[in-house]
């Protein structure tokens, strides 16, 4: 399983490729994979960068707990597939997003690209950081979930 790590400030070159991170590419090139899904979060102006073979599950996953013959899951699994799109980076990592989604952050020349886990996020590194807890508040929030029990310990009491 890939885990991406860091946060980091790329440009766009003159054709409006940027470079992946050097240490995002390692853990790329550890996969032996070269392509990325990207679609933009359901909840934050960012986008979302998964490997392919992370993608797979993740839609997989989506998929076993939808219901293709009910009308809604039909159309909302469509609609999360479809603005999905497969990128490719070259031997040198440079990747050329498609405009439609360059544009949904903003059309930036500057993003931040920050390592969550199995995925990567992709912000107009402008918006990068908005609206995050302060430490306290992550403090008291991550207290509140994880201090009395594991994860594990709760799902077995539910």
């Amino acid at each position: 399983m890939a885990t991406f790590i860091g946060d980091f400030v790329c440009k766009a070159d003159a054709k409006g490729r940027f470079v992946l991170p050097s240490h995002f590419k390692k853990v790329m090139n550890g996969m032996e994979e070269n392509r990325f899904v990207f679609r933009k979060d359901l909840h934050t102006n960012c986008l979302f960068a998964y490997p392919y073979p992370v993608w797979e599950a993740h839609i997989e996953d989506i998929r076993s707990k939808l219901n293709m013959y009910d009308r809604a899951d039909s159309l909302a699994y469509r609609q999360y597939v479809r603005t999905a799109t497969e990128v490719s980076f070259d031997a040198n990592g440079r990747m050329l997003l498609p405009k439609r989604l360059v544009q949904i952050i903003g059309s930036p020349k500057e993003v931040v690209m920050a390592g969550v886990d199995d995925k990567i996020e992709v912000w107009n590194s402008a918006d990068y950081g908005v609206g995050e807890m302060t430490e306290s508040e992550l403090d008291v929030y991550l207290q509140n979930k994880l201090g009395e029990k594991s994860n594990t310990e709760q799902k077995e009491d539910a």
